[in-house]
Formats: C-alpha cells, structure tokens, sequence
C-alpha cells in the first residue's frame, strides 16, 4: 500500500512512525511533514489543506490511501474531493464535522441519545452572557467559542470578570458556550470508525493546563498511557460514552471511516462526561499510545474499509509512556517563533535507538537538526517507556535538557498523579 499522510506535527508525526512500522506498507508520503519524518518517508511541499493540490499529488505518486488525522485538511473539504474521484481515505467527511465544529448541536447530539454532559447555555451576545453570569456570580463554569477553535481555547473560571473579558476574542468566532465546571480525570478515548462499528485505541489522561494550578488551558501538555482504571470503569465507559455513541452516529446517518476522539471527565462518582468529541486525532494523545499498539495499522486500515473494525482485538506492548511536551515562550496565547533550537544529537532527534525515548517532532521550521527553529506553539513531545509510569516518566525526563532553545518550557508533573508509591 502507498500511504500519503496530511499533516507536520508531533501527532502526524506520530502516526507516520506507526506507518513505518508495518509490513505491508509500500512505500509512505507526507505533507508536508517535518526534519524527522523525511527520515522514513518522502515529504511532500504541498498544503495539505488543499484539495486539488492533494489530489494531483495522488496522482503523481500513485498513492492508494490518504490518511488524515490532523483538522485542517478536514475542514476544507480534502476528504469529500479525493473520496469523488475514487481515492480511499482515512478521515470524516463534511455531513460528520459538525461533531465537532458545532458544540452546540454535539451537546443537542448529546441530549437525544442520553449520553451524561455538562449543562450549559449558549449565547449569542456578550449582554446576555453578561446578564447571565450576574445571575451566577462565583459559580464555576468553562468557556468556549460554539464553532472550531484550534487548541482547545477555552477559559475555565469563577471569576465573571474574567470570563466577560475572554468572552470578547470567542465572540468573534460566533456564538459561545458556557458549561458547568467538572471535577474529575481527563481522559481521552479514541477510537477507529466505519460503518458498522468500532476499535478502541488504549486510553490516555491528557494535561491540558500550563500548570497544575491556575494554568492556562492549553492543546495539551503531556500524556500517558495506559490508564489502570478497574474493568468495571472502563465498561461504564463503553455503554455510557462509546457505544451509545457510536449507535447515535448510525442513526443520524454520521458514520464514517476514520477517527473519532472524545474528551471524558471521570468525575468524582466515577461516572464519564463527554466534554467534546474530536473527528481527528487528539495531541498529545496520540504520541502516548502510539508506541504501545501492537497492531499493524495497515491491517486495521483494511479491516475499516472492510468494515469489520469491530472484529479486531486491540494488541498491546507491556509497559507505559508518558509524553511530555516541549513548548515555545508565551504558548497558548502568542507562542514565540523563530528561536533557534540548539542542536539535537541525530540518534535522539530520528528515534534511531530503542533504549531512547521516543521523540515526536511538531512546530519546528528546518530540514537539518543543527539549523532548527521554532514556528509554533508545542515544538517536540518526548516519550518516555517503562514498565510502570514512574520508569516512564524517568526517562521522558532525563532528555528534557536535550530540547533547548530561548523560552523553552514544560510541565514537571506530567504523569506524577499516576505513579506508584514506594516503588522500588
């Protein structure tokens, strides 16, 4: 199979790894890809987001399949264009986005299929968003625009103040959503979909602030995966969130094949709460659980255009990862681009040995390790192994110091809430 994939960042990136991995592939394009995954696979210097662009590049390399996992392709239409002229595709189509790009009509989507989210109102104008809040002052509630907001921009608050002011940015966008706040785990379930069914990827605890406390939300600042919840949790999850899902699609005619991410709090009782759906891939989620399937991604790709996804058994490697992201200066508001990356040892940068972390490369401009520079907001996501989280977080660390560059700025306690203690 010739695989092209959309996207450059540290998921796609990802994603591109597990694709080398397999035994069936033929060869493996990417667009346009990043310094790392040009090790492995052939960039391509064309806008992923564009159509006709994509389309030709099938052409040109007599691609078989083109998988998108990141938004923006999505969003312009890729995947209905290239599904017309006859090309296999990995993603959702326009009739399905609106899960995603429309909170308001997810939450309605919600509502029929008694599927547990927050409460909440949309508002139309700052007024009444303000008259609102003046009804409910000190409660504490989660901002965010009704309509596709790239990293997750949202403001989680008691204070009215504050929520009126970011309300201003969110209201040019269109309307807003204010919800109730949820105390509990983040957690993300991603799963592959067709049409008759499902396979559930391992589920991950995504960070999402800047800090643990009284952080900026964020795309997401670190990961790890597996999450030891007993049996009894992870089936509250399948008939609560998963399945009455993916029954819902079905019957409002939303199925497709591709990914579908949800967002989950376990609140403090232990029961699930969608908090969004995604139609893509979530990061840093996907850096986390990628090195622990086993399965070949080739063989589950053939299986969903089969569909009979739903057959397949979910293999896994022993052991853990925690991933931890490395982001720019002023990231999430106005990430600082441009700085130089001091220069990264090849064996580290290309995941050249096993004994190393994983390195997933994303918002860095260069095609040489020695001449880096920063072009966005998470710039690396290093991912460490180990048989319990705390080996896994050991290592992710160790190499942190290796990711330098004016400004640069982590999480410390990506994986700590798991860890066991006293272990030896």
């Amino acid at each position: 199979m010739r695989v092209l994939i959309l996207g450059s960042g540290a998921k796609d990136h990802a994603i591109a790894w597990w694709f080398s991995q397999s035994n069936f592939l033929g060869e493996l394009f990417i667009a346009p890809g990043n310094v790392a995954t040009s090790r492995f696979a052939t960039n391509c210097d064309i806008d992923p987001s564009d159509p006709v662009e994509v389309y030709e590049t099938c052409l040109e390399n007599k691609i078989d399949f083109v998988f998108i996992g990141t938004e923006a392709p999505l969003f312009t239409g890729v995947i209905d264009y290239l599904n017309e002229r006859g090309i296999a595709t990995f993603g959702a189509p326009r009739r399905a986005l609106k899960l995603e790009a429309d909170r308001n009509f997810a939450r309605a989507f919600t509502d029929r299929h008694n599927i547990l989210t927050p409460r909440r109102n949309l508002f139309e104008t700052k007024q009444a968003l303000e008259k609102f809040l003046s009804r409910h002052s000190g409660e504490h509630f989660v901002l965010k625009s009704n309509t596709l907001a790239p990293s997750r921009i949202m403001l989680d608050s008691s204070d009215s103040t504050a929520l009126l002011s970011f309300a201003d940015r969110l209201f040019e966008r269109g309307p807003v959503l204010l919800e109730e706040h949820i105390k509990g785990v983040h957690l993300t379930a991603t799963i592959l979909v067709d049409n008759n069914g499902y396979f559930a990827l391992p589920l991950t605890s995504d960070y999402m602030y800047s800090s643990e406390e009284d952080g900026l939300p964020t795309g997401g600042m670190g990961s790890v995966c597996p999450i030891a919840l007993s049996q009894d949790i992870y089936q509250t999850i399948r008939e609560m969130v998963i399945e009455p899902t993916i029954y819902a699609m079905k019957v409002e005619r939303l199925s497709y094949k591709g990914v579908l991410t949800i967002s989950i709090i376990l609140n403090d009782d232990n029961i699930p709460v969608v908090v969004d759906y995604h139609v893509r891939f979530n990061d840093p989620a996907t850096q986390a659980m990628v090195p622990l399937i086993r399965n070949d991604i080739v063989s589950l790709l053939d299986a969903m255009q089969e569909d009979r996804l739903s057959g397949e058994k979910l293999l896994l490697k022993d052991g853990c990862t925690v991933a931890v992201v490395i982001a720019s200066e002023n990231y999430p508001m106005n990430p600082a681009t441009g700085r130089t990356v001091r220069p990264i040892s090849p064996l580290l940068l290309y995941n050249t040995l096993s004994e190393l972390p994983l390195v997933f490369t994303g918002a860095v401009s260069g095609t040489k390790e020695d001449e880096l520079k920063t072009s966005g907001g998470r710039c690396f996501t290093i991912v460490g192994r180990g048989e319990t989280i705390n080996k896994a977080n050991e290592e992710a660390y160790r190499y942190v110091s290796a990711f330098s560059f004016e400004g640069a700025w982590y999480r410390p306690d990506i994986g700590n809430a798991f860890m066991i203690q006293n272990e030896n």
